[in-house]
């Protein structure tokens, strides 16, 4: 069997509505995706998926090259191919072989896989929407990204307010609540809320006598990115109660293993579409330590782009018994979706990755005593507040977005915070 060729198709997939307007300021191109179509001398077809603006690695023209002509089963385990093209070659040697990949990657030990709903920062009032959303869906947990810009315990009060007392939070500062000191009474704050189950990332991973205080001071457990601090540093420091998992397919049954080794859960974070997620399913059937739920962000697609719906019951889904992942991409929502060449053109040529204009956005964060700091940019936050700029967690604390309305007042301080966050008294417009 030999790969005789690779179409790799750019779709733009909508969000959800709500979705689409939390998500503006930061994650909106995560919409593109890369499909990769892989067809083999045997007359069979494999399908894989990339988030181009966000999977660990992305496909390249080397990649291609390098896979055209060869044997499938012979390739699939490198990761450096990228997300979308590993995955397509495991469906169609699964497909050839009339196996599913579960039985091409190990033992499988679970039926069914746990999957978390997902979302950016976002209102108390939008968090407490999606967490609808998620029970109605069969969800039984929830992944959050908590910032200093909103009032988290605000937000989880609102969450708490709409689910039932088995559902979870799992929290994801992405280390802004800075230190040991900041952190920890935030943390007992929200314990008081039974929903609240884990802590990924809530100051710096390096911060190992950090970690190790908000370890003994909490009950709630902590995940850390696998591999910083270094795995054996942070098994023998225990900074941490478990993992999360991001890789290709090697690195993440290697990173699986040494996480069983030392007995830690770990949730599996493959964000994508339909095709992601059931990847994810495949890889959590043969983990034995998978008994986190899975982030995929399936739930911020209007479409899955399968014939068949992934469907999620108690918190769970089914992982496929059909050769190869096991589902089937819709062709037709694919051409819906896909993006024409005469857009491409102009962004591949210059080498570049297709993208959305980002959306032209001053983020207000306003305080009670009525100060506010003004960010140009999304990705500005994270370095002031870990750093110490400006505070881990005010009560009472909301952000304002202002959309570009066309004055120069608008234009002057959109162009002054893009090169640094700006502070002033608070102007409600």
């Amino acid at each position: 069997m030999r790969v005789t060729d690779i179409e790799r198709i750019i779709v733009d997939v909508p969000f959800t509505a709500r979705q689409q307007r939390i998500t503006e300021r930061e994650v909106y191109n995560w919409s593109i995706l890369e499909l990769c179509k892989v067809s083999t001398d045997t007359g069979h077809v494999g399908w894989g998926e990339t988030v181009i603006h966000y999977t660990w690695s992305r496909v390249t023209d080397e990649s291609t090259a390098k896979v055209i002509g060869q044997n499938p089963a012979k390739m699939m385990n490198d990761d450096s191919l990228g997300a979308g093209l590993q995955m397509a070659l495991f469906d169609v040697v699964g497909k050839i072989l009339e196996v599913p990949v579960y039985a091409l990657l190990g033992k499988k030990i679970r039926d069914q896989v746990p999957i978390s709903w997902w979302s950016i920062d976002a209102s108390p009032a939008d968090w407490a929407a999606e967490a609808k959303d998620a029970v109605e869906n069969g969800y039984t947990s929830f992944k959050l990204k908590p910032r200093p810009w909103q009032d988290i315990v605000k937000q989880v009060d609102a969450i708490n307010a709409v689910v039932p007392p088995d559902f979870k939070l799992d929290l994801d500062p992405n280390s802004t609540l800075q230190n040991a000191e900041s952190a920890i009474p935030v943390i007992h704050e929200l314990e008081k809320y039974d929903i609240v189950a884990i802590f990924e990332s809530p100051i710096p991973q390096d911060d190992i006598p950090g970690n190790q205080q908000i370890r003994r001071k909490i009950n709630s457990q902590v995940a850390m990115h696998f591999g910083s601090p270094p795995y054996l540093v942070g098994v023998q420091e225990k900074v941490c109660d478990g993992y999360v998992i991001c890789a290709g397919k090697s690195e993440a049954i290697r990173q699986g293993f040494l996480s069983a080794e030392a007995d830690k859960p770990f949730w599996l974070q493959l964000v994508g579409n339909g095709l992601t997620t059931t990847w994810a399913a495949h890889l959590g059937a043969v983990l034995t330590h998978a008994t986190w739920p899975a982030i995929t962000c399936i739930n911020l697609y209007s479409n899955q782009l399968l014939t068949k719906n992934i469907k999620v019951t108690d918190g769970h889904h089914t992982v496929p018994e059909e050769p190869g992942l096991g589902v089937t991409v819709d062709l037709e929502e694919v051409e819906r979706y896909r993006v024409p060449t005469q857009k491409l053109e102009p962004f591949l040529t210059k080498g570049n990755l297709y993208n959305h204009p980002q959306p032209r956005i001053i983020s207000t964060i306003v305080y009670p005593d009525g100060s506010c700091i003004h960010m140009g940019a999304s990705s500005q936050g994270y370095g002031f507040f870990t750093s110490g700029q400006g505070p881990a967690y005010v009560e009472g604390v909301y952000l304002d977005p202002w959309h570009d309305d066309g004055t120069d007042e608008w234009n002057d301080l959109f162009e002054r915070a893009l090169k640094e966050p700006v502070r002033s008294q608070y102007q409600p417009r």
